[in-house]
Order: structure tokens, then C-alpha cells, then sequence
């Protein structure tokens, strides 16, 4: 049970540096969580930087990973626009 609790947590951080860092790079996208179904939008577009890196880094992720992800972006739901956590 540790071992399935650690995995979790370093998934968790990992999810969380990869949205972390394409932030830092200037991106734009809003996370959409919706009945536990997640997406992100880019409406504002991202500086090319961020770009690259969403289309290299996450984008790639299994879909569940790719949710996770999101999960730390901000959300279209938080009017703080702080990331979801």
C-alpha cells in the first residue's frame, strides 16, 4: 500500500513541474474539469516556448497523465485563476 502511495505522490509532482514549468515558459491554457472529464483550452495562445513545450512534453502523455497535468493549470472555474489543486 506504501509503495502504490509513493507512485502516486511522484506522479503528482511530476504532473505538477510539468505544468509548473510550461507556466514559467508563459503559457496560456485554462484548465476545463467537467464531471471529472478534464481538457484545457488555449484561447489566448502561447508564446512559442510554451508551445513547443506543451506539444513535446504533454501533449505526448497517455490521456490520463495529460489530465493530471491539468489539473495544476489554472482553472475556468476558479475565478482566482490561481492552478487547481
Amino acid at each position: 500500500m506504501q509503495l502504490v502511495m509513493e507512485t502516486m505522490d511522484q506522479m503528482e509532482n511530476a504532473s505538477k513541474s510539468l505544468a509548473e514549468e510550461y507556466r514559467r515558459l508563459g503559457g496560456r491554457r485554462i484548465a476545463v474539469i467537467d464531471d471529472n472529464l478534464g481538457s484545457s483550452r488555449d484561447w489566448d495562445g502561447d508564446p512559442p516556448e510554451a508551445a513547443k513545450f506543451w506539444k513535446e512534453r504533454i501533449a505526448t502523455l497517455p490521456d490520463r497523465e495529460k489530465r493530471d497535468v491539468q489539473t495544476f493549470l489554472p482553472s475556468i472555474n476558479d475565478d482566482r485563476g490561481e492552478p487547481a489543486s
